[in-house]
């Protein structure tokens, strides 16, 4: 993999770039829409290439349980799977370990967890993490990590970000080994832990800036503190990432966060929220987000957001939408999920042209303005 940066905003740390992957070139800043178990839920890859997506992400724990690496490999990789010719990033499935505290046991030599679908037991260790991840044929993968939770103790996040970092040297042997021969091509990105401690978040980017693989994430965040300490951590730590490498914050997705972390110079975003709400019903807008399901949308037969460019705002009413989410029909999280991603990938755009236009905080403080006060808002 390499990274190219193609313009730097002079108010700020936002920059554009280039990630040149297997699978084609990906311009940054870009959100990559969660396809957890190889599709994004109520959407073809065709929905997803009209819209303007070359990246998407899928994730390591699920496709392990089902359908199995071994199906998988035997499709010649996710790629072929799901028919997605353009690149795709796994994360290591660390933050599902972490989210089913439960059903787990984490040793320094790896994690014991029971299925969530069936209880059985299963192990997994980075260097697993880092095999499995090469069969699906990720074009990026993560390190497996242990995140520790909001609230957690200064002794538990610096176990935690010592069995990280060894298991960053091994990830990292492993991916070495994995890659020695040419045919596997996808890139290790390592993961910036600490919790909400600066001293260990710095001594955690150290680490992962000196292991010298090819993009850093920074993880840990977005796991319920409050807004500003995100805020706070995101902006402490970024500081210490190499320039040269793209920048990956795990797991955030409303406009307020995305649109903060460009400003910190992040390249890239993911987050399950576009597409899980708008299988709930709630759509984004640029005036706010709003729940199809109030009375007032019954006989609104204005489109979902008149300043949204996307066929389903030039096709279908509020009132029609309503009655979809109502009536529980498969139509509306289709087309709700449709106009939700092609919201945020226009956001994602205007602010890749902000940036090379140098005028990226003036774009940010009017989108937020129109966003947090629109009459969409709640």
């Amino acid at each position: 993999m390499r990274f190219s940066i193609t313009s730097r905003d002079k108010a700020c740390a936002a920059r554009t770039g280039i990630l040149h992957l297997p699978h084609g070139d990906v311009i940054t800043p870009v959100f990559m829409p969660v396809g957890t178990n190889g599709t994004v839920k109520a959407l073809t890859v065709d929905d997803l290439k009209e819209i303007g997506y070359d990246l998407i992400l899928s994730n390591t724990y699920h496709l392990y349980l089902r359908p199995g690496e071994e199906v998988i490999q035997k499709a010649g990789g996710l790629h072929q799977f799901i028919n997605w010719d353009r690149n795709i990033l796994t994360d290591s499935g660390g933050f599902q370990i972490f989210s089913l505290s439960s059903l787990r046991k984490i040793k320094p030599e790896g994690a014991w967890f029971q299925s969530h679908i069936d209880g059985s037991k299963h192990f997994i260790s980075p260097e697993k993490a880092v095999t499995i991840q090469a069969i699906l044929g990720s074009d990026i993968q993560m390190q497996l990590d242990y995140c520790s939770h909001y609230g957690a103790s200064r002794k538990e996040a610096e176990k935690a970000l010592a069995i990280t970092s060894e298991w960053l040297d091994r990830a990292k042997s492993k991916w070495e080994e994995v890659t020695a021969d040419g045919k596997y091509k996808g890139s290790l990105f390592s993961i910036v832990q600490g919790n909400f401690f600066n001293d260990l978040r710095k001594k955690s980017a150290e680490v992962c800036v000196d292991s010298l693989t090819p993009g850093i994430a920074i993880g840990g965040l977005s796991v319920g503190e409050p807004s500003e300490l995100f805020y706070e951590t995101l902006a402490y730590t970024a500081v210490f990432l190499p320039e040269e490498k793209p920048r990956y914050v795990m797991g955030i997705g409303t406009p307020e966060y995305i649109l903060n972390a460009i400003e910190q110079g992040i390249d890239m975003f993911d987050c399950v929220l576009f597409t899980r709400e708008a299988r709930n019903g709630r759509l984004y807008t640029h005036k706010g987000a709003f729940p199809l399901k109030k009375a007032e949308n019954a006989a609104d037969f204005s489109p979902i957001d008149k300043e949204c460019g996307c066929k389903v705002c030039k096709e279908y009413s509020r009132a029609y939408m309503r009655h979809l989410f109502k009536t529980g029909e498969i139509l509306c999280s289709m087309l709700a999920s449709y106009h939700n991603l092609y919201f945020i990938n226009e956001l994602i755009k205007n602010s890749r042209n902000a940036i090379e236009e140098g005028r990226f905080i003036q774009y940010k403080k009017d989108f937020l303005s129109h966003y947090t006060e629109g009459d969409n808002n709640e």
